[in-house]
């Protein structure tokens, strides 16, 4: 199966003005942009709105609470229209079916967002896991709670893209997987463990790649953007 794969570029600042300026230059590479918790919190949820009327809001809010409550939340959000929305898998089974209900009802089917489940964060290796009481490595934990969310169902799963082959061999074609820790050759992993680049993401399956630093801190990220897609669909 050929997959096209997208970019979503993640805009980590507390700065309106600034979020604006590159979700301006990354619109006609990017096929969203993800703003997070840093943001929201700095910034409040108008100025997420705000910004995400230059292009598809990827909402990484990484929801991880008791089933009514993330329900809620998902209900109260509803106004921004994100294009995705992010939950950890790990707030289990009950949790996840609630805020697909919420999601189902929340939102006109044709706007309705592709949930993305949060398995392991792509800053934690096997030694970080062990450290929590996980002790089989990130892998493991991932198929466990990748087939959780989906069969809860959950449109798809944020994992890193050493995971891609073993998730679509235990899952199947169907889920949409997105990729962070995504670096273009020559950049610096950062606080990433867990990191592929831009095409050995595609090569592995990946749906959409989210890259973060290698284009907002470029001296001009219109440019950095429009590589990677170049890159993507070459």
């Amino acid at each position: 199966m050929v997959r096209k794969t997208g970019l979503i570029a993640a805009l980590d600042t507390q700065d309106p003005a600034q979020a604006t300026a590159w979700a301006q230059a990354v619109a006609p590479s990017a096929g969203a942009i993800k703003l997070g918790l840093e943001f929201a919190y700095a910034a409040g949820f108008q100025a997420v709105a705000d910004v995400a009327g230059s292009a598809p809001l990827f909402l990484d809010l990484k929801l991880h609470d008791i089933p009514n409550t993330v329900s809620s939340a998902i209900r109260a959000l509803s106004y921004l229209r994100p294009k995705m929305l992010t939950l950890h898998a790990s707030g289990g089974r009950a949790m996840l079916e609630a805020a697909r209900k919420a999601c189902d009802e929340a939102f006109p089917a044709h706007a309705r967002p592709a949930l993305l489940a949060v398995t392991v964060l792509t800053s934690l290796d096997d030694q970080a896991l062990a450290e929590t009481g996980i002790t089989d490595g990130a892998r493991a934990q991932v198929l466990r709670l990748g087939k959780l969310a989906i069969d809860a169902g959950i449109d798809g799963l944020v994992c890193s893209a050493h995971e891609l082959a073993p998730l679509r061999d235990t899952l199947g074609d169907k889920p949409l997987l997105v990729t962070p820790g995504i670096r273009p050759a020559g950049s610096a992993a950062g606080d990433q463990k867990r990191i592929m680049t831009p095409t050995q993401a595609r090569d592995a399956g990946a749906d959409w790649i989210v890259v973060g630093r290698p284009i907002t801190q470029a001296a001009d990220p219109a440019q950095a953007a429009a590589a990677i897609a170049a890159e993507l669909a070459a």
